[in-house]
């Protein structure tokens, strides 16, 4: 799965290519590597980020774009390697833009760390593929709507002080940085009194 581009079945020898209805081209004018196309998802513009779409992401993002229409929940399943993260953040995206009064923000949990990476890595392409649609729009760069997209994990894995990337466990990480980071240690750091390497 690593070696094949997202949105890529594993089986699959050669890309499908979508029908005029579902999808059309669109030409990158940021990147020469992002080959987007537009999607209509029952009436909402996706902007794509691969120059083709299965008919089972198409199904899965018609699925997502209904149950957020009914403002519902929705358990979508698919295998792995089809390309779901993909297919949620460009409808995600899309849907929050057409409906900015009702999707404020995308909140997007994930299991691991290696997880969160795969995320941050496709949420670039997706917003680079949206950004290329709107300037194909006539929107200006510095008219395109900003996009935060931010990956959090615990102290465990981002704490770099050598004494408590030290620590085997969880607990042992947050007991250690909170010993270290509290605000009475910060105060008795600015009194003078000391606190020990924050």
């Amino acid at each position: 799965d690593a070696g094949r581009p997202a949105g890529r079945p594993a089986g699959r020898d050669s890309p499908r290519q979508p029908s005029a209805a579902v999808g059309r081209r669109l030409p990158s004018t940021s990147s020469p590597t992002c080959h987007a196309m537009l999607l209509d998802i029952d009436g909402l513009d996706v902007a794509w980020p691969f120059d083709y779409v299965y008919p089972e992401q198409y199904a899965y993002m018609l699925a997502l774009k209904r149950s957020l229409d009914a403002k519902g929940a929705c358990t979508l399943e698919c295998p792995t390697g089809c390309g779901k993260t993909v297919c949620l953040l460009a409808l995600l995206l899309a849907y929050q833009r057409a409906r900015p009064d009702d999707v404020t923000k995308v909140v997007y949990c994930s299991r691991t760390v290696g997880e969160i990476e795969k995320v941050l890595d496709e949420a670039k392409l997706v917003v680079r593929a949206r950004d290329d649609e709107l300037r194909k729009a006539g929107v200006a760069d510095d008219a395109l709507p900003p996009t935060l997209v931010l990956g959090l994990s615990s102290r465990r894995n981002l704490c770099v002080h050598p004494r408590v990337s030290e620590q085997r466990t969880g607990k042992a990480v947050d007991a250690q940085c909170r010993n270290m980071t509290a605000s009475w240690v910060r105060d008795a750091a600015t009194g003078g009194g000391g606190g020990d390497d924050a």
